[in-house]
Order: structure tokens, then sequence, then C-alpha cells
């Protein structure tokens, strides 16, 4: 199976491809949560990324470009946003929010609530298959 590197045009095109197979399976979302991420220190652009998650519809979705209206604006750097949201390591993120590398604008709450829900396993197949496209 290929890999691309993590938010490139060839990874994006790749998750969707994923998000679509899996499209109305699994539970919905709780939470509605919209982000917009600023992704800093890119190793393949010279310049940040505009992303977004988005789980307004019931389904979380990672995307290119930034949406309004949105609950939050997170800027970090992409080796943690890696971490985070492909590798599923909660204490990346922790240890960069505690030393300042994650900044956050907005409704904190609606993020820890997002952080609390328990994935299932369909979203864990997605992540699982997500992880498996990143280089």
């Amino acid at each position: 199976m290929a890999t691309y590197p993590f938010l490139s045009d060839e990874w994006i095109g790749e998750a969707r491809k994923i998000r679509e197979e899996f499209e109305g399976q699994g539970s919905a979302i709780p939470h509605q949560l919209r982000v917009n991420l600023v992704i800093t220190e890119v190793p393949f652009s010279e310049s940040s990324i505009d992303a977004h998650m988005d789980s307004s519809d019931g389904r979380l979705r990672l995307d290119l470009g930034h949406i309004e209206p949105v609950d939050l604006k997170v800027t970090l750097d992409y080796l943690t946003a890696k971490s985070i949201l492909i590798e599923g390591n909660p204490q990346a993120g922790m240890q960069a929010f505690m030393s300042g590398k994650i900044r956050v604008e907005g409704d904190m709450a609606k993020l820890m609530a997002m952080q609390a829900t328990p994935p299932d396993p369909v979203a864990q197949e997605v992540a699982s298959r997500l992880r498996a496209i990143t280089a």
C-alpha cells in the first residue's frame, strides 16, 4: 500500500476515499464541533496548512481549508498534529498544550467533550486505515 505525507494532496485524496468507503456506517458522534486548524512547520511546504475538522453531520471529517462558523481555532505544528490526529497519542497533545506548542482560541469545553467520546469500531477502522496510508 502506498503511503503519503500527512495532509499532502495525495494523502487527502486517499483519506477522502477511505471516508467514502465507510459512509453511513458506525455510530454518529454525539458532539458537534467545527474546528479550524493551522498546521505549522510542514516538512513538504514553506507555508502552513489551513485545515479543518467538522463533526456537525455526526461524522468526523478532516479536510483542507478553513470553514465558518467555527467553535475553535487550533494552531499546532505538523509533528504534533500527526501525533494527535493520526497516531492517536493524547499524551503528545497534552504535553504540547502544556508547553505552549498548541494554541487554542474558542470554546475549549467543546474540544474536551469531543476528546471524551469513545470511538466506535467503524471509527477505529477508519483511523487504522488512515495510519496505514500515512508516511
